[in-house]
């Protein structure tokens, strides 16, 4: 998309992104799931959030004195939000790239939630991140990755839809996705009374769990396990959405953690 950057889904979705996205997965599941991988038996941890946003899973997670927590997002709108609900100041909140500009680690945990990581629409970027995160880790390490399974067809194609309708608010959903490049793209378009037009633009490069497994190994990972959820449902071949745990290499054997590394056919 001409003139969009990694800046601007931050500016255009920092006002409304806890509004809109408050329920797109159980936090309380979230936080549960990620402290116990984190702290794996022991007694503190260092956990790293890809695309921290306004905190609505760091803030909670680093409630747990055990865990210190960084979060690295590349908008400002976003990290002031996250500030404001950090009352306690207890996430360190870094202005960056998810790939060039990541903390010194080690890190216990890193994780990547709910399609954070296809924000990374440039080509070879996602593996690149993938590979800055596996530095970052210590050896036996854990990355967690939460994505929707993108569907088994990949034509070009444009849908327009009704988001949300109210007396003084309309917001519509404008998307295109291009054949053979991954690549998905669009605006939600709001219509106020008040405020008249307003656009908010996003763009994303998907990938299927296989795509992401190929590129967790020439990092250095190895799946550990695969969920539906944050709730460790065993993921199938009709799941819509999944929970990756990527473990790095040269750490103690891994233990199962329920569920299945199966992937979509």
């Amino acid at each position: 998309m001409e003139g969009y950057d990694r800046t601007t889904y931050g500016k255009a979705f920092a006002d409304v992104y806890d509004e809109w996205y408050a329920d797109v997965s159980d936090v309380d599941a979230t936080v549960a799931t990620l402290t116990n991988l984190a702290l794996d038996g022991g007694t503190d941890a260092r956990v790293l959030e890809l695309g921290v946003g306004t905190g609505r899973l760091a803030v909670p997670l680093a409630a747990d004195e055990r865990l210190a927590v960084v979060g690295i997002d590349a908008s400002e709108p976003m990290l002031d939000l996250l500030r404001r609900r950090d009352a306690g100041g207890r996430v360190d909140a870094l202005l960056g790239d998810m790939v060039d500009d990541l903390p010194d680690g080690p890190f216990d945990l890193a994780f990547v939630a709910y399609n954070t990581l296809f924000n990374l629409t440039g080509e070879g970027e996602q593996e690149r991140c993938f590979a800055a995160v596996a530095e970052r880790l210590r050896p036996g390490g854990r990355f967690v990755v939460e994505a929707f399974v993108p569907d088994d067809g990949d034509e070009s194609g444009e849908v327009v839809s009704v988001r949300s309708m109210t007396a003084d608010r309309v917001v519509l959903s404008i998307s295109r996705r291009r054949a053979g490049t991954r690549l998905a793209e669009g605006q939600f378009v709001e219509f106020t009374e008040a405020d008249g037009v307003r656009l908010r633009p996003w763009s994303i490069r998907y990938a299927t769990p296989a795509q992401l497994d190929a590129m967790a190994d020439t990092a250095g990972f190895e799946p550990e396990a695969r969920w539906a959820d944050m709730s460790r449902t065993t993921f199938g071949p009709d799941d819509e959405r999944h929970v990756t745990v990527y473990r790095r290499h040269g750490g103690r054997p891994a233990t199962p953690s329920g569920g299945s590394t199966g992937d979509r056919p």
